[in-house]
């Protein structure tokens, strides 16, 4: 069986948030650092090389693999950001609210902060944080 490559590590959310090449996105990182704790109540973690992730949950598949992720998490790529959030069902409201952005099952993607509305973002963020409940 495959081994999970996304764990929590121990390397510093700051120095890689401050390590983001390009500068917008350094910035929008710092700024969803603050927003995802300030929502989460969690300190920010790193996982795997390039997600900063906040708690915890242990999933466990039909197939057998199991693990543990991030209850929430983004990552600041090269191409734009990406928000890691579960419970899109009931949030079709204010996902038409958030802006511009992109999204597949488990992921919204934003250019840049800037293109969105943070309080919309919060409440989503909020959401996701208490529908992806630890041992869910």
């Amino acid at each position: 069986m495959a081994e999970t490559r996304t764990r929590a590590t121990a390397v510093s959310v700051d120095d890689f948030l401050q390590a983001v090449e390009h500068p917008v996105r350094g910035a929008d990182g710092q700024a969803l650092r603050t927003l995802f704790e300030r929502v989460s109540g969690e300190p920010a973690t790193m996982w795997g090389p390039s997600i900063v992730g906040f708690g915890s949950y242990h999933y466990r598949y039909d197939s057998g693999h199991e693990g543990d992720a991030p209850r929430i998490a983004f990552s600041p790529r090269k191409g734009n950001l990406v928000l890691y959030l579960a419970g899109f069902d009931g949030l079709d409201d204010l996902l038409a609210r958030l802006g511009k952005h992109k999204r597949s099952t488990g992921c919204v993607y934003v250019n840049k902060l800037a293109d969105i509305d943070l309080p919309v973002l919060e409440e989503i963020v909020g959401r996701s944080w208490a529908a992806q409940r630890p041992g869910c």
